[in-house]
């Protein structure tokens, strides 16, 4: 019997390719380029705006019309280009400045689970007292590998919780050929399995930790909930502009592209021992666990010394190296497949370079079993 389709926190994962299983490209430099703007141009967001609703840029709401985002990907089939996505990008210098941006990057937006470092550094601040592995398991987007639902079901046994007190919905592997192993074994959906079971797990404990309601542990008024909003808008240097529900039930804060880069930052550049600067080590350290062995994620920081990187759905995406240089992206229709070959010239732009680079940024087309295009970068 086939799986019933889902919505993942975050986009699958297949031979360690973003995007769409078997489609992954060498990144181009082909196509129309955004308008890049300055750091003396960037708009502030409009934080009076009702959650929910749109944002709409300074520049739309004068001319009454609505901006067209510039390409970041497009799709080139037999030499034939089929499709593109579009969206924004903001590149920071290592003074914080805007180095780069293409689109609206001072529009907010739900950074989906890139958001997840900043969860798990409330759920530190909160009181409870993880590290290493468990750290940046309360941090991840995991596979759904055996190694990660092993070290869910430890967390939860080591706080006397259990896993019906999980409030993430049951799931298959985020990662598709951990589906089909986990499939044929003869189970089935699990919330341990789900992919942000680690960081409910983490927030459960927390609460168990200090008497705080665990029933209702994912309402926005909740303590923890509170707490947590408070270091989104601390990292990002912004208000929180919007509160919505994520695919995996928690409150999720919207920021800026800009504000999600520069908590991302602040993370890799925090004082040693802050609960900031602990989560990054953590997911620097094992990076395994913050994403899995067939990742992009795990790649980059496992590659790139220093690396702090976190996908979230709907494409989007953030990373920070450890002298403050940092990006983030959202690509608009949440096509996830233009993730990789989009975040290899994004690196590219902030000086990364190597074999790294190209295997995220590798997204072929096939027909027929063969390659025949690909999804490259067009900035």
């Amino acid at each position: 019997m086939s799986a019933a389709p889902r919505t993942p926190e975050d986009p699958p994962i297949s031979d360690g390719t973003p995007g769409v299983p078997g489609e992954a490209g060498t990144p181009g430099a082909s196509g129309t380029p955004g308008t890049a703007r300055t750091p003396d141009t960037a708009r502030t967001p409009d934080t009076a705006r009702t959650p929910g609703t749109a944002p709409v840029s300074e520049g739309a709401a004068r001319s009454g019309t609505s901006n067209v985002l510039p390409v970041l990907a497009e799709v080139v089939r037999s030499g034939f280009v089929e499709g593109h996505h579009r969206g924004s990008l903001v590149v920071l210098a290592a003074d914080g400045t805007v180095e780069l941006e293409l689109g609206d990057a001072a529009a907010p937006v739900f950074p989906r689970s890139s958001n997840k470092p900043m969860q798990a550094a409330g759920v530190l601040r909160a009181g409870l007292d993880l590290a290493g592995e468990r750290l940046a398991l309360a941090a991840a987007s995991h596979s759904g590998e055996i190694f990660h639902r092993d070290l869910v079901q430890k967390m939860l046994v080591e706080h006397g919780l259990d896993a019906g007190q999980l409030q993430c919905p049951p799931d298959l592997p985020l990662d598709p050929v951990e589906a089909e192993t986990y499939l044929a074994s003869g189970a089935v959906r699990d919330r341990v399995t789900m992919n942000c079971s680690g960081k409910h797990a983490a927030m459960l404990a927390v609460c168990r930790k200090r008497g705080w309601p665990t029933e209702s542990y994912l309402d926005p008024g909740h303590p923890l909930q509170q707490l947590i909003h408070s270091v989104v808008e601390e990292a990002a240097g912004e208000p929180v502009a919007a509160v919505g529900t994520d695919g995996c039930g928690a409150p999720l804060m919207a920021i800026t592209l800009t504000g999600l880069a520069r908590a991302f930052r602040s993370f890799v550049l925090a004082a040693p021992g802050s609960a900031e600067r602990r989560v990054a080590d953590a997911m620097r350290t094992h990076p395994e666990y913050v994403a899995g062995t067939r990742r992009p994620d795990t790649w980059l920081m496992r590659e790139v010394p220093g690396a702090l990187s976190k996908m979230g759905a709907e494409a989007v995406q953030a990373v920070a190296l450890p002298d403050g240089r940092a990006l983030a992206f959202k690509i608009d229709d949440g096509g996830g497949r233009a993730l990789g070959p989009v975040l290899a010239r994004a690196l590219g732009l902030l000086g990364v370079e190597g074999p790294v680079v190209t295997r995220i940024g590798s997204a072929p087309l096939l027909g027929g079993g063969r390659e025949v295009g690909e999804i490259r970068a067009a900035f």
